[in-house]
């Protein structure tokens, strides 16, 4: 009988031999290889983590200790040793998270798989259980990816301030997605540690505290020499500076040797910092070889050979990439700038050609926007490449140092609108609503290929204001052709007629969407007018004028419904005195659970049928041909709460 299949909870592990611990570790990476080369996933990350896991369940007593994480797409062989170990639906609707997930388990703490979070958490939790008189222990596992994060170090100078019990677990594998760059990496690639000067330091001080007179002094000379002297034998000072207890370097897959200093670390009744080194993508040859990320995050593949199983064609990532290839052989002042993703965004291409020419600023989104503003105050363009959910944490810096000082920065956002299978932090779901209230930024959302490339040269082309291009995740599809131009607007479809019923605003990847929403109208006898305004923000001035010749204004946007485009839509019109009924389709205002892209979509009522019948019912009713029923309202609730 597998070990695995015994291992139902972490306690089960107190009963398991050294050998048994190391029969356990194999089981459990050949059980993630089979298991997410068939659904996709967090792979290499969770492949380094497996004997850290392992100690850590058999140390600490979770769920009474928190163990937290940082990010969570290290926590898939902690799910299976905490009761989950039904993979076969991972990242799917119905099925475990990616990431830990509070519905899921007990056993799970912080569901936001945004980087650089854990140790405000752990300080927080830590600081509790001193106000609540609880001995719980409290457990933060970061990478040293994530600790490249300015919120990390803001967490570590509050917890070195304070004698709260607070284990901190440093997962070093020299790699976030691609290997860890800056001068933090630097610093703990050089670490070793020695027990050496503690035990020198305690025996001098055992012997000199007994010596009349000049003991003391002596002592305290030597002790006010400790930097210099530490820092000889072993090169820790950084955190040990900080007021923190440093354990380490330990073999982060010595099993013996990680419980050995865990254990040490809690019952030191202060923050120590254990720092571990592991190896992403271990015991698996196919990640190990894989010098970009170490298969990081994997779709379906062979689990023998790591080839992917099939190929979804060009996607919006690459699209952007090839072009920004172009645009730097075309412009020399043309910049990258990527929060520790190169190549998740697409930037590898561009970095290979003008290696000089990339900023890879770690996981720290705030500083890459106002470095951002520094290099474009200092004469060149910066694109700033970045998961839309990431742009989140930087809006102050948008608004603040690049808007305000009308710096020419592009952002491109990645990933935006619903994503889908990553869950609620990762959908780029705010974007168009948070960057509506900043002053002169202008933001594009292209509906296919061409249109990025068009629009990146557009917004690239801007030197005086932030400017915005934001696309979906996965394949990209065919081209959508304008059929005509209005004001900036392209139209997509024409109403057929010289007294239209609809306008309906297609925004982004919507717009095939959008055209059959059209044709189902048009089915019922209403004439409908489908235009991409290309440029959402600011509303274009013939968008009023438009709306006028119509009875209805309808828009449909990949983004929140509350402060979205719609949102912009109906001030313009307003503004403008048009009195045009508007409906908007969008996003609800709640966290969505994992699921397919058109899943998700379906289930919040963003899909042809459903927006097609409720802009039916709503002529319909202008008509006074039809009561609103019980039905039409609940129809009416997916797209809207």
């Amino acid at each position: 009988m597998p070990l695995l299949t015994r291992i139902t909870g972490p306690r089960d592990l107190d009963r398991l031999s050294p050998e048994e611990l190391g029969e356990l570790a194999q089981e459990i990476r050949t059980f993630l290889v089979d298991a997410v080369s068939k659904t996709g996933g967090h792979l290499g990350p969770n492949l380094g983590v497996v004997e850290l896991t392992l100690a850590l369940h058999r140390v600490f007593d979770s769920p009474k200790d928190k163990v937290l994480w940082d990010t969570g797409h290290q926590s898939y062989v902690h799910k299976l040793l905490t009761g989950r170990q039904d993979f076969s639906r991972l990242k799917m609707k119905g099925g475990l998270s990616g990431y830990p997930a509070q519905a899921e388990s007990e056993h799970d703490v912080i569901e936001n798989s945004h980087a650089s979070t854990v140790l405000g958490w752990a300080d927080g939790i830590a600081k509790a259980n001193q106000l609540r008189k609880r001995d719980d222990h409290v457990v933060a596992v970061i990478g040293d990816g994530a600790l490249t994060g300015g919120m990390a170090w803001e967490a570590l100078n509050n917890i070195a301030d304070g004698d709260r019990p607070l284990v901190i677990v440093v997962n070093d594998n020299e790699r976030s997605y691609a290997p860890t760059i800056g001068g933090l990496a630097n610093h703990l690639a050089t670490l070793r540690t020695t027990d050496g000067y503690e035990r020198f330091l305690a025996r001098t001080k055992e012997v000199l505290e007994r010596t009349p007179v000049v003991g003391r002094p002596l002592y305290d000379t030597l002790h006010g020499a400790k930097k210099g002297l530490k820092d000889f034998i072993a090169p820790q000072g950084m955190f040990e500076d900080l007021g923190l207890k440093y354990v380490g370097p330990i073999d982060g897959h010595d099993i013996e040797a990680l419980e050995s200093a865990l254990t040490r670390a809690k019952r030191f009744g202060g923050p120590v910092i254990v720092h571990c080194l592991t190896e992403k993508g271990r015991g698996y040859q196919p990640a190990l070889a894989d010098e970009a990320d170490r298969f990081h995050a994997v779709g379906k593949i062979h689990p023998d050979t790591g080839l992917p199983i099939a190929s979804s064609g060009a996607d919006w990532t690459s699209v952007f990439g090839e072009e920004m290839v172009k645009l730097g052989e075309e412009r020399e002042d043309i910049v990258a700038i990527t929060a520790a993703m190169l190549q998740p965004v697409g930037l590898d291409r561009f970095a290979k050609r003008f290696p000089e020419r990339v900023y890879d600023v770690g996981i720290a989104e705030q500083h890459g926007a106002v470095s951002a503003a520094g290099l474009a105050h200092g004469g060149v363009h910066p694109v700033f490449a970045v998961y839309a959910t990431f742009l989140n944490r930087a809006f102050d810096q948008v608004l603040m140092d690049v808007a305000l000082h009308k710096c020419g920065v592009t952002f491109v956002l990645d990933r935006a609108g619903v994503t889908g299978t990553d869950g609620a932090s990762h959908n780029g779901m705010w974007d168009m609503s948070i960057l509506q209230v900043v002053p002169g930024l202008r933001l594009a959302a292209p509906r296919d290929a061409d249109q990025v490339r068009a629009q990146l040269r557009e917004a690239v082309a801007v030197d005086d204001a932030p400017t915005v291009v934001r696309f979906s995740k996965g394949a990209v599809g065919p081209a959508v052709p304008a059929v005509g131009r209005v004001g900036g607007m392209d139209v997509l479809r024409e109403p057929g007629t010289d007294s239209p019923d609809v306008l309906l605003v297609s925004v982004g990847a919507l717009a095939p969407m959008c055209l059959e929403v059209a044709e189902l109208l048009n089915k019922q006898g209403i004439s409908t007018t489908v235009v991409d305004p290309r440029w959402v923000k600011p509303v274009d001035e013939a968008m009023a004028p438009l709306a006028e010749r119509h009875r209805v204004v309808v828009t449909v946007e990949d983004n929140s419904r509350v402060g979205g485009v719609g949102s912009a839509v109906a001030q313009a019109l307003r503004d403008a005195g048009v009195d045009v009924p508007l409906r908007d389709f969008g996003i609800p205002p709640r966290f969505l659970d994992h699921a397919s892209r058109a899943e998700v979509l379906a289930e919040i009522g963003l899909t042809a049928p459903d927006i097609a019948r409720q802009v039916t019912g709503l002529v319909a009713r202008l008509d006074g041909r039809y009561e609103r029923t019980a039905a039409d309202v609940d129809a009416v609730e997916p797209a809207r709460d």
